[in-house]
């Protein structure tokens, strides 16, 4: 779970996308469109696979979509399905080995699997298999899982349920035969995947954002626990639970998904439109403006500013084209990363009132940055607004988050907080205000906020896993 210790923030997960194509569609530049689409989960690897007349194959680069596919690969990805993989690493190191889909050759062919979330127990899963591994990552694991139980002559469905019942984590994750595409959600829905068609053929998507890139028409979210094999013979669903409760991560809804996907029936834009309305509510303050800190502070900043009709105005400008994974090797050159990310627009804020609000705090490093900028251009007084609760808990979950020991919130109250940033105010939304945002019952997973996890076991597994982690380094 290596994380970069200079940018404050929660690190996307991974994005997962296929297609089943029967009307003899572009799949080659179908994935490549809705792979750009969801370029924000993932930024360090990306690959796709695919089988063309019974033959799988795959292309995979480090970087990002736009950088590794050209017209000349591109060419070759032709076939009856593909799956594709954006990845940001929460479990095993960065490098083009761990990048995926990860294929893999086994006694009775060869299959690919595209993965997002974190198996916690999967060292545990690993070490009771008797294959080789490739990689350090989870999502071998899964794979290798898989394969084992097809060795034994057990059907694809029922080698996914076995595998199901053994690992435990979160999972969304892809997997590609020679004839078929199969999408697969954890018990608890905890990563998104979501079901859609163009013509006659169907495609699987970490969001329903990708879909619209490539004029697919939006069927449905997958369920907790459900299986989607996808083939010549149509669609098929093995739902491995009754009544599954669906609790997807929050901050799926505050920070890692775009703004225009729905997310189990939740439009994200509108939702974090309410947090801003529910966190003037809660934390209301008189000042002269409203900013965001983009991109997932920007739609709360609006609901901030209509619920407060104090003016909304543009803050900051972000540089899009520097990739996440930009790493500065010294002090100096650190400070100066923030502002090559993002600037102020010192006219808009010289001698005001300010209102920043962002999606989270997790070191503080970042907001204590952005505070500074705005005092430095000029602001009068600094009011920061943050749209998700404390962040006091770590997540194993898909998330690459700090120990507990550097989360702000975990040891510090409000106050302390508030010296530390060193605003004139801070404010936080609180569970209840961000719960009631949903406007429907709607089960999510809080872990980071109050501790409560929806994984059976899930403290016994956290402490297995950091104590591999901390001897080993990386997983």
């Amino acid at each position: 779970m290596a994380y970069d210790q200079w940018i404050d923030r929660f690190k996307e997960e991974c994005g997962v996308f296929g297609i089943f194509n029967k009307t003899q569609k572009d799949i080659a530049y179908l994935t490549y469109a809705a792979l750009n689409s969801l370029q924000h989960r993932g930024q360090e690897s990306c690959g796709v696979v695919f089988s063309n007349m019974g033959h799988i194959s795959s292309i995979k680069g480090m970087g990002l979509v736009l950088d590794t596919f050209n017209k000349k690969n591109l060419s070759k990805i032709k076939g009856i399905c593909a799956i594709g993989h954006v990845r940001y690493s929460t479990f095993g190191d960065s490098n083009l080995k761990n990048a995926q889909p990860i294929l893999d050759s086994y006694n009775k062919g060869s299959i690919a699997i595209a993965h997002n979330g974190n198996i916690i127990n999967a060292n545990k899963v690993k070490s009771t298999i008797n294959k080789k591994f490739k990689t350090s990552a989870d999502s071998e694991v899964i794979l290798k899982s898989i394969e084992s139980y097809l060795e034994k002559s057990l059907c694809i469905e029922d080698s996914i349920k076995n595998t199901m019942k053994v690992i435990k984590g979160s999972y969304a994750f892809l997997l590609l035969t020679k004839d078929s595409l199969i999408g697969v959600r954890d018990p608890n829905g905890i990563r998104p995947l979501c079901i859609g068609k163009i013509d006659n053929s169907y495609v699987l998507s970490s969001e329903s954002c990708a879909l619209d890139i490539i004029g697919a028409e939006f069927i449905r979210d997958v369920n907790p626990g459900e299986i989607i094999i996808i083939d010549n013979n149509g669609l098929k669903s093995i739902n491995t639970i009754q009544n599954p409760k669906c609790k997807t991560c929050a901050f799926e809804y505050i920070y890692f998904a775009r703004q225009d996907s729905i997310i189990d029936n939740i439009k994200v834009y509108d939702f974090r439109l309410e947090l801003g309305k529910q966190l003037y509510k809660e934390c209301p303050i008189d000042a002269d403006i409203v900013i965001g800190v983009p991109e997932s502070g920007l739609a709360a900043a609006l609901g901030y500013s209509r619920a407060s009709n104090i003016p909304y105005e543009i803050g900051f400008v972000k540089n899009c084209y520097m990739g996440r994974t930009f790493i500065a090797p010294s002090q100096g050159i650190r400070d100066i990363n923030t502002k090559i990310k993002l600037n102020v627009i010192a006219s808009n804020v010289k001698d005001k009132r300010v209102i920043v609000v962002d999606d989270s705090i997790v070191r503080g490093t970042t907001s204590k940055k952005i505070v500074n900028l705005l005092k430095n251009a000029g602001a009068k007084e600094v009011h920061f607004r943050v749209s998700s609760p404390m962040v006091k808990f770590p997540c194993n979950l898909g998330i690459n988050t700090p120990s507990k020991n550097e989360l702000l919130c975990a040891h510090k109250n409000i106050n302390k907080i508030k010296d530390i940033l060193e605003v004139d105010s801070i404010g936080y939304i609180s569970i209840e205000g961000f719960v009631n945002c949903f406007k429907q019952k709607k089960y999510v997973c809080m872990g980071c906020f109050n501790g409560n996890y929806p994984v059976e076991n899930y403290k016994i597994l956290e402490d297995d896993y950091y104590e591999l982690y901390n001897s080993n380094g990386c997983c």
